[in-house]
């Protein structure tokens, strides 16, 4: 597998595609570096799904273009560039593991070698294991490594874990991430915002067709959620604290003072140079739900209006 790139793994210009009256994507700008993990985020409705199904080629935008690695959607996928994990699709019960991941690489030029494929989807000590004895996770392992059969530059994933329990979701991402360590490219979709926030090293927020966030998941919790500047007050006065830059609001709880806060790094030099030293001071940022329903509910009230 090559280890370095330098095009393009995605770019997609002023994509647009409409249902009747409905704009699904509306004019979306969107490049995606090889060799990133790019989590793709955004409410029912979004145009998240519409996007994925036209970078694959099973919808045809009404105007604007997607490339993969320079390449039209359906020539990437004819030339084994794109490898595809979606919800739907099902194995034949009586069938074995081995034989599924064959049938997978019977479909490529230069398929990855069967025990590469088990290694890499934790199936090795399932190969002989029949499609209906498998639970929930290792169905979804399978699903994984058929996907990466043709040996594919970018792999795409549409909610690739629901529905699995933690240890299984936790397996999951292990074979993920050893993939990606190969210097490929990962692109999925998710409803699990810890794990976006986790395994992704780039977060895409699409809201009404359009792009809503585009950062990573620190840089978005920065900007679209509140931080919290704690620390031990004791018996001195709280008076003053409501003044300090970026705080929105203050309590008291006991001997410790909470400052919530929209610039943590300006209150906290301010904090510092006007009271001194202060004791057991924490930070707490929001959490990437926090940013997300942050961005959601501001495009719903601009859409409204």
């Amino acid at each position: 597998m090559p280890t370095q790139q330098t095009e393009a793994a995605v770019t997609i210009t002023a994509l647009h595609k409409s249902y009747g009256n409905v704009r699904a994507v509306d004019g979306l700008d969107l490049e995606l570096a090889h060799g990133s993990t790019v989590a793709l985020l955004g409410p029912n409705g979004s145009g998240k799904s519409t996007t994925v199904n036209t970078l694959l080629g099973l919808l045809t935008p009404d105007s604007g273009s997607i490339r993969v690695y320079g390449h039209e959607p359906a020539e990437a996928v004819s030339k084994g560039l794109i490898g595809a994990m979606l919800q739907q699709g099902a194995y034949p019960n009586s069938a074995k593991v081995r034989e599924v991941l064959n049938l997978a690489r019977n479909l490529y030029r230069k398929p990855l070698p069967l025990d590469l494929l088990a290694e890499t989807a934790d199936l090795t000590d399932l190969l002989d294991r029949k499609v209906n004895n498998l639970s929930g996770g290792q169905v979804q392992r399978v699903r994984f490594a058929f996907a990466l059969a043709g040996d594919p530059k970018l792999l795409v994933m549409d909610e690739p874990t629901v529905g699995l329990d933690v240890d299984a979701r936790q397996l999951f991402w292990r074979g993920v991430r050893r993939f990606a360590a190969t210097g490929r490219t990962v692109l999925f979709s998710t409803h699990y915002l810890e794990e976006a926030d986790a395994a992704a090293d780039r977060i895409v927020v699409m809201t009404h067709g359009k792009l809503a966030a585009d950062s990573t998941g620190e840089e978005i919790k920065h900007r679209f959620t509140t931080r919290t500047v704690s620390f031990s007050i004791g018996t001195d006065s709280s008076e003053g604290l409501d003044r300090l830059p970026g705080v929105l609001s203050v309590e008291i709880h006991g001997e410790r003072a909470h400052l919530r806060t929209s610039d943590s790094d300006a209150t906290v030099n301010e904090l510092l140079a006007t009271r001194g030293p202060v004791r057991e001071l924490e930070l707490s940022g929001g959490s990437l739900e926090d940013a997300f329903l942050s961005l959601t509910s501001a495009a719903a009230e601009n859409q409204e209006a």
